[in-house]
């Protein structure tokens, strides 16, 4: 009895350290910047926040705009406590200083998502739209850098005229992998049905795409362009990592938002957002995530 109390002591000796460790992780720490768009940002940031925060992997602040036509001298962002930043924004000009400590907080290492729309901000901004590396709308045309599309197997740069930015019907469609090797993506579907949403088309900018994750065919019998358009990607910035979607159109609602449903869409916003943050991703490839055939749907955003 006495050897069997000694050994079960030990062993939860041996076990106690090892969930203290785990529980001491700290959360990735995250600024989500919105409050300004042409799209439903008061939907979009919601679930947005609570796709990364119901993962258990973020903790999430949020940098709110005063509304379009305010005053925004006053809207000077820290980033310093920060590891990423997302953008949920296409609005007024965000204050010099402001786009200084952005800049910087990237250049300097600082992990960054893109989301949907906030690629049609700042077309005067250089920097940032070599963050973004492709934009639409907001006067972008062959100034602004080529179209970039994939063809024949490989990415294609067309200097083309024509202006930057459009999309057809929403709809369902097929996201193809590109890059199956990148921690991002690494052992997710090579073909995968997204739940109905707008596709992207046209987009154009400095083009400077580190790793092309995944394209979809933008079909001109729902309106689009006729090419395989680049939707998801990365980008590089100086030290920083910038992880850029092109998906989740949000809906009416919360409870009406079926682009950001998705659990493709959640799953790879969650994924990019960690390797941006870090550098690596820690996430296992989830049971539900969508075939080449049928969309999955997370409506409680975990």
């Amino acid at each position: 009895m006495k050897h069997s109390f000694v050994r079960k002591l030990f062993l939860l000796c041996a076990v106690v350290p090892f969930i203290g460790a785990v529980s001491a992780q700290k959360p990735i720490k995250a600024l989500l910047i919105t409050g300004q768009n042409n799209h439903n940002w008061k939907v979009s940031h919601a679930a947005i926040k609570q796709i990364l925060e119901n993962a258990r992997l973020f903790t999430v602040d949020l940098a709110v705009s005063p509304e379009k036509g305010q005053d925004m001298s006053q809207f000077i962002l820290d980033f310093t406590p920060y590891q990423l930043v997302i953008v949920d924004y296409n609005g007024d000009a965000w204050p010099e200083e402001t786009n200084k400590r952005f800049t910087e907080f990237v250049k300097n290492g600082g992990g960054a998502v893109v989301y949907h729309a906030a690629d049609n901000a700042f077309a005067n901004w250089k920097e940032y739209n070599e963050m973004t590396a492709l934009g639409g709308w907001e006067g972008r045309d062959e100034k602004a850098g080529p179209y970039v599309y994939w063809k024949d197997g490989k990415i294609v740069k067309d200097y083309s005229p024509g202006s930057g930015g459009s999309h057809g019907n929403q709809h369902q469609y097929v996201l193809t992998l590109r890059d199956p090797k990148h921690p991002i993506v690494n052992g997710l579907s090579a073909k995968w049905k997204h739940a109905q949403d707008e596709l992207y088309d046209r987009m154009r900018g400095p083009g400077n795409i580190a790793n092309l994750l995944y394209t979809a065919y933008s079909d001109e019998s729902t309106k689009g362009s006729g090419r395989e358009e680049s939707l998801l990607f990365t980008v590089e910035y100086g030290k920083g990592r910038i992880f850029h979607t092109m998906l989740g159109h949000a809906g009416a609602t919360l409870e009406d938002n079926t682009a950001m449903f998705c659990t493709g869409f959640q799953v790879t916003l969650l994924r990019g957002a960690e390797w941006a943050a870090t550098g690596k991703v820690t996430q296992k490839v989830p049971k539900d995530f969508p075939t080449e055939t049928e969309a999955t749907y997370r409506k409680n955003y975990k």
